[in-house]
C-alpha cells in the first residue's frame, strides 16, 4: 500500500502541501490537466523551484484574477458540484469545506448557509483544496500521515481586523492533534493546511513503518530561521489486506498506593473510553515500594478522555504519553459451528496465504457453562473447525 507522510517541518499551508506533492513526483501536466475540470478560467499556477535555508523545494503559487474574496458555503459547493472533477473528489472537497464552514459559523455565532468564508472563499482555497486531493489521487496514494503541528504566535490582518495566531479557525480545527508551540511570531499553520491535514491523515505522529519511495518538499512564502518546508516522504508498506501499520499513543503511570480492588473498574472504564488494550506491570519504585505500571494504549483522539479517567479514577499525578507505532495483521471475525453452539473466531492474515485463528473468549465461555464442560474442550471444537475457514 502506498502512504504518505507529511512532515510540517514549519507547519502547513494549501500551497505548501501541494507544492510538496509536485516535488514528490506529481508531473505538472497532471496538476494542470486535472485541475482544468474545475472549470474556472480566472486562475493559473506559478510553479518554481526556490531555496529556503539552503534547501531546494518547489514553490506553488495560485495567481487569481478573480476578485471576490469571500463567499458562502452553498456558493462553493456549487462550484465543486458544477466541476468536472471526479465523483468522490467532489464529495472529498465539499465535505473539507464543510468542516471549514462548520467552524467559522460557531466562531461568529452564525448559521452554516449564512456564514462567509473570507480568505477562505476565494479562488486561491479552492484550487488548493482540490489539487492537493488531485495530487494525492494521481499518485495513488492511500494512506495519509502527519507530524505533530508547530503553532506560531502573533497577529495576522483578516477581514475582521487584528487575529490573533494561531488562528480562531486553526485552533478548532486542530481539537484532538499533537501541537507543538513555536517562538517565531508568524502564521505557521493556516486554516486551509489544517483542514486539509485533519481531514486526510490517518494520525498524527512519528514516521510511520515504510519502504521509502520518494520525497518532495513544498516552500512556504516566508524566509524564517528554520527552513520554511513541508518535507512529504512517500512510501510502501504491506497492502491493506494483510496489515497496516497505525500511530497509536501510549500512556503510562506509576501508582503505589491504590487499593488493589479498583484496577478492574479503572480497566473497565478505560476500555469503554475508547482504549484499545490496558495492561498492568510490577514495578519497584522509590524505597522499594511496590506499584503497579499502568499502560493505556489509544490513538490520538482518545489521549484527554482516557488521561481525564486516570486522574480521577486513581490515585496518580502524573501521566506520561509517547508516540509507538503498531503494524497490526488484517482480520475478520467469522462464525463457525462446534458441537457446542457457534463461536466467534478472529481470522487473520499476513503473507502469501498464510493464516491464524482465535476463538472468543466470551462464546466459549459461555458454551462452557451451558452444557457444563471444560473451556478448553469448547477451545478446542472451535479452533478445529476454524482450520476449514
Amino acid at each position: 500500500m502506498k502512504i504518505a507522510y507529511f512532515d510540517c517541518i514549519a507547519g502547513a499551508s494549501g500551497d505548501m502541501m501541494l507544492g510538496a506533492l509536485l516535488d514528490a513526483g506529481l508531473p505538472e501536466a497532471t496538476l494542470r490537466e486535472r485541475l482544468a475540470a474545475l472549470r474556472m478560467v480566472d486562475f493559473e499556477l506559478e510553479i518554481k523551484p526556490v531555496l529556503k535555508s539552503g534547501f531546494r523545494a518547489t514553490k506553488l503559487n495560485v495567481l487569481v484574477a478573480d476578485k471576490v474574496k469571500q463567499r458562502h458555503l452553498p456558493e462553493i459547493e456549487a462550484i465543486i458540484r458544477e466541476s468536472e472533477l471526479p465523483l468522490a473528489i467532489q464529495e472529498r472537497a465539499i465535505a473539507i469545506f464543510r468542516r471549514l464552514g462548520e467552524v467559522e459559523a460557531y466562531i461568529h455565532n452564525t448559521t452554516l448557509d449564512q456564514i462567509h468564508l473570507h480568505e477562505l472563499g476565494g479562488v486561491d482555497t479552492i484550487v488548493d483544496v482540490a489539487g492537493v486531493l488531485l495530487g494525492l489521487d494521481s499518485l495513488g496514494i492511500e494512506q495519509v500521515f502527519c507530524s505533530p503541528l508547530p503553532l506560531g504566535r502573533g497577529f495576522v490582518r483578516g477581514a475582521h481586523g487584528q487575529i490573533p495566531l494561531p488562528a480562531p479557525a486553526t485552533v478548532a480545527l486542530l481539537k484532538g492533534v499533537p501541537v507543538v508551540g513555536s517562538d517565531l511570531s508568524i502564521e505557521l499553520v493556516t486554516p486551509t493546511g489544517a483542514v486539509l491535514l485533519t481531514s486526510l491523515a490517518e494520525s498524527f505522529g512519528p514516521i510511520p513503518a515504510m519502504t521509502l519511495t520518494g520525497v518532495g518538499y513544498g516552500a512556504g512564502g516566508y524566509d524564517l530561521p528554520i527552513p520554511n518546508v513541508v518535507r512529504l516522504l512517500v512510501g510502501e508498506t504491506a497492502s491493506a489486506g494483510s496489515s497496516m501499520t497505525e500511530t497509536l499513543v501510549m500512556l503510562e503511570t506509576n501508582v503505589d498506593d491504590l487499593n488493589p480492588e479498583i484496577y478492574e473498574y479503572v480497566m473497565a472504564r478505560l476500555f469503554e473510553a475508547g482504549a484499545l488494550d490496558v495492561f498492568l506491570a510490577p514495578v519497584q519504585m522509590k524505597k522499594n515500594r511496590p506499584a503497579a505500571l499502568i499502560h493505556v494504549l489509544c490513538r490520538p483522539g482518545q489521549v484527554e478522555p482516557l488521561t481525564t479517567i486516570l486522574f480521577a479514577e486513581t490515585s496518580t499525578l502524573g501521566v506520561r504519553q509517547q508516540f509507538v507505532t503498531r503494524r497490526a495483521l488484517a482480520r475478520t471475525v467469522q462464525k463457525v459451528e462446534t458441537p457446542y453452539g457457534p463461536v466467534r473466531v478472529k481470522v487473520a492474515q499476513w503473507g502469501e496465504g498464510q493464516t491464524k485463528a482465535a476463538p472468543e473468549y466470551e462464546d466459549c465461555r459461555r458454551l462452557a457453562e451451558l452444557h457444563q464442560v471444560p473451556l478448553r474442550e469448547v477451545y478446542r471444537a472451535a479452533e478445529r473447525e476454524s482450520r476449514v475457514l
